[in-house]
């Protein structure tokens, strides 16, 4: 089954929390993706917030797969910046497999960053933000299908 933003965006954190759990760490991924923030997950708030969000900051990630790397698009014209290495490691979720979004050795904005994502469907991709050690928000990513 296939899962969209809005699908996800009226998801509880524990439906959010337990899908993340559930899926597998999927291949790194390659090219761009549009990413949403799910602020208030599964409140009628979080489409709205997530909306705002895509319009004046975040608009999704450019992932180089060759190069274990990503930058963020940001900002109205999506303007790629903030770096991060990408590789796979255990969670800190749940100790399982998952693709690490780093952003501690490149970026001194985002340095105490640390995404963490999965492939829930094809293409679609679930992630977790922690701040240091401490979770703050889910996002999704969304490649095109091929």
């Amino acid at each position: 089954m296939g899962y969209t933003a809005s699908q996800l965006l009226a998801m509880s954190q524990q439906q959010l929390d337990d899908l993340f759990s559930a899926s597998a760490a999927g291949d790194i991924p390659n090219g761009e993706a549009e990413g949403t923030a799910i602020i208030a997950s599964g409140t009628i708030f979080s489409p709205e917030i997530a909306a705002l969000i895509n319009i004046f900051t975040w608009k999704g990630k450019t992932f180089d797969g060759a190069h274990g790397t990503l930058t963020n698009r940001i900002l109205a014209f999506g303007l790629n910046a903030i770096v991060a290495e990408v590789y796979k490691a255990a969670s800190w979720f749940d100790d399982k497999d998952c693709i690490v979004l780093d952003y501690s050795k490149t970026s001194l904005v985002a340095k105490h960053v640390r995404d963490e994502i999965r492939e829930i469907s094809p293409g679609t991709y679930l992630g977790l933000v922690y701040w240091d050690k401490d979770r703050t928000i889910h996002f999704s990513l969304q490649f095109p299908s091929s």
